[in-house]
């Protein structure tokens, strides 16, 4: 896995188009495009009153009553789509098809084998595709990484991550089975994408599903999925993600032969932003800025369309972290998540 992190290289400011007016957009691409210069052009929402009142609220240039107007604006060369699971895929195809680069709230796709067919539709388009797994791009997880690699903690022996957060209310699209919900869709990813990340540092290679441990509270929907993984040297993962908890918690521990690293919160590392490192009896702190995990990834994006620069959450990625997910439900005795048609 080759990484270089990012630095706003790129000229050319992008003009982005956003689909849903999503609770998350402001911190995942609003305030991360004001801070770094690029263009807020539309929202679109099925509601084009909710949609004028967003764009009212963050200066965005643009409104439309339907996600394919938006699609087809030829203003617009970055359409990021915050849907729910069900209608990532096939809205990032439709976009794709248009000509537009895409920048994809995770996971990207419901199940293996529409990840499969967006990998497809990538090709045809020619255009950059990117996953928002944010946390990868901020140098506290890069510095985990070089970590490792460096031998610091010897070798490694077990990696554990963890994305707890309390129950979504009742009648949230999260807790849908029809819009690819559950837990492992909405946090559980997190802890899966950064298993993968450490494992091919370490062997080049993916991690299988050993077993699964889930709860469920409506049919199918989990609000537990606990994985363990078996890395291709015999590091044994432990991936977590639930909707059961107080406070919404984020660890990740890596373990070696001569010490540990372990990061409090890997997933907004903006919020805090220690990494803590101890090798042969001695621990240190490092702090590596407050810039948020979603402003670098951004970064990331322009210089890839802008420069040509290499990214790691492509669509080649996406697929491979929704074949782990597919393991853990099969393990888990739960049905993959549907694919949603649109329209």
């Amino acid at each position: 896995m080759k990484y270089v992190q990012p630095m706003n290289e790129a000229r050319k400011p992008l003009r982005i188009g956003l689909l849903g007016a999503a609770r998350i957009a402001p911190s995942a691409i609003i305030f991360p495009a004001q801070a770094t210069g690029h263009e807020l052009s539309a929202v679109a929402a099925r509601d084009i009153n909710r949609a004028k009142d967003f764009a009212k609220q963050y200066q965005i240039k643009k409104t439309y009553g339907s996600y394919q107007e938006l699609i087809d604006d030829p203003e617009i060369d970055v359409v990021y789509n915050a849907l729910h699971n069900g209608g990532h895929a096939p809205w990032n195809m439709r976009a794709l098809a248009a000509g537009k680069h895409v920048l994809s709230e995770k996971p990207s796709a419901s199940n293996a084998a529409e990840a499969k067919e967006v990998i497809t539709a990538v090709e045809k388009s020619k255009k950059v595709f990117m996953e928002g797994f944010h946390y990868f791009y901020h140098p506290v997880f890069q510095k985990a990484l070089t970590t490792i690699k460096s031998g610091e903690i010897g070798e490694v022996t077990k990696v554990e991550s963890s994305l707890l957060i309390p129950p979504p209310v009742d009648g949230d699209l999260r807790w849908s089975f029809e819009l690819a919900g559950g837990s492992a869709m909405d946090v559980g990813c997190y802890s899966i994408h950064s298993q993968r990340m450490i494992c091919k540092v370490l062997t080049c290679g993916e991690p299988t599903v050993e077993s699964a441990i889930a709860n469920t509270r409506e049919k199918d929907v989990d609000s537990k999925l606990n994985l363990v993984l078996k890395y291709p040297n015999g590091i044994t993962g432990f991936a977590n993600g639930d909707f059961e908890q107080k406070e919404m918690t984020a660890p990740l521990t890596i373990t070696g032969t001569k010490g540990n690293i372990h990061i409090p919160n890997f997933v907004v590392t903006g919020w805090d932003d220690r990494i803590i490192i101890e090798s042969n009896g001695k621990k240190r702190t490092e702090h590596l800025g407050s810039l948020s995990t979603y402003t670098h990834q951004l970064i990331a994006l322009a210089n890839r369309i802008d420069l040509g620069t290499s990214i790691q959450t492509d669509e080649h990625d996406a697929y491979a972290t929704m074949k782990v997910i597919d393991a853990g439900y099969t393990k888990a005795g739960l049905p993959l998540r549907p694919t949603f048609k649109i329209a």
